[in-house]
């Protein structure tokens, strides 16, 4: 009877631990898609002005939603819902964004990209 009490306590103290890990590397793997930006940051980098500061924040909060969804996506959709959401995050940016902007924008999210392990 002992032995069966045990082995019980063993097999179930092994799943907890593989479980507790699951949760780990799935809380690490969607952190890096979550695209908190600050805005004021981002103002002070691409020199914008009132205007443009309201419109850009609406559009990273866009962003950030979509990076979210696409994080919680099977991983045979993620790439692609990553891919359109980077493609529609640049194309709102270009319409609000002179050309300096626009290319200074460009370089920060591909380096923020980059820096989190994914690419364009």
């Amino acid at each position: 009877m002992k032995k069966i009490v045990f082995t019980l306590i063993a097999l179930i103290s092994m799943t907890m631990t593989f479980a507790a890990n699951e949760k780990d590397e799935n809380a690490a793997s969607i952190e890096k898609y979550r695209f908190n930006m600050s805005t004021y940051a981002l103002s002070r980098a691409l020199n914008l002005s009132q205007d443009q500061i309201a419109v850009v924040e609406d559009i990273n909060k866009t962003f950030a939603a979509e990076m979210m969804n696409a994080a919680t996506s099977d991983k045979s959709e993620r790439d692609e819902k990553i891919k359109k959401a980077i493609k529609r995050d640049l194309s709102y940016m270009f319409y609000v964004l002179n050309q300096d902007q626009y290319r200074e924008y460009v370089k920060l999210l591909n380096v923020t990209l980059n820096n989190r392990g994914l690419s364009m």
